[in-house]
This record gives C-alpha cells, structure tokens and sequence, in this order.
C-alpha cells in the first residue's frame, strides 16, 4: 500500500481481494486440470492456462495502475474479468459439451451448492472423505480438488 500523504494515489493490495484469490484459485485449479484432461501441446492447453493467468495478472497490474490512473486500473481489471468469463468459462463449457457432459446451469442446485462451497477460504491440504475422494472444502481446497 502507498502511503496516503505521497505523489501517488493508494494502492496495491490486490493480495487482499477477493476477486484476485478467486482468479489465483481458478488459475492454479486450471492448470491441473490442463495437465490433466488435455494433451500439453495442444492449443487448448496453452489458451485456457494464459486465459487464468491473465485473469490473476491483469488484477495485480491494475491495482499498481491505480496509483496513477483510474483509468487504467478499470481497463485491465475489465480485461481480467473477460479472459475469466468470456474466454476461460467459454473453454470449459466446450470441454463438457464435447464429451457429452452436463453443463450446469448458473442457477442449478450444483452451481449454488459449488459457490456455497467457494465462499469459504478453506484450509490447504486435501480434505479426503470416507471413500479417499478429494472434497471440495473451499477456495484454497479448488486445485487439489481438481487433481
């Protein structure tokens, strides 16, 4: 954070945010999830990993931007939120769909059930139960959930 009295408007901080340990979360989670379901030198591959990845980015360079334009700080904020939702959301779908399974829809039990679950931060570490499945125990749980 800069200091109130400076040049410079507040900011950083970006660690804080909610919207950047989610990004953080789908970016790590996305990236097992590559490795795992899809071919590492196909396109896919590398496009939905730098579609996370830009998300993460793009939130951390905008709260520096902040500092010196407001401006700035909304375009790569906008453009963290369309490489999340129009372009990695978009990847997943089509995963799904090409396998013939069921996309859920945004206000389906699971999806509501699944955000509940992404509310909390969780603890690290895999929270396995009865059956050594991996469970879903919050955000910090998502890349271990995925693996």
């Amino acid at each position: 954070m800069s200091d109130d009295k400076g040049p410079l408007l507040p900011h950083g901080g970006y660690k804080k945010l909610r919207s950047y340990k989610v990004a953080a979360a789908v970016y790590d989670a996305t990236v097992v999830f590559c490795d795992r379901f899809i071919d590492k030198r196909s396109r896919t591959h590398d496009q939905m990993v730098q579609a996370a990845r830009s998300g993460v980015r793009n939130i951390s360079e905008g709260s520096g931007a902040s500092a010196t334009s407001r401006k700035s700080e909304m375009k790569l904020t906008n453009t963290a939120r369309a490489s999340l939702s129009n372009e990695l959301i978009k990847d997943y779908e089509s995963f799904l769909v090409q396998r013939g399974l069921r996309v859920w829809p945004k206000e389906s039990r699971e999806a509501r059930a699944m955000r509940e679950r992404l509310q909390q931060e969780g603890a690290p570490g895999r929270a396995c139960g009865p059956d050594g499945k991996v469970r879903l125990s919050g955000l910090a749980g998502l890349p271990d959930f995925v693996a």
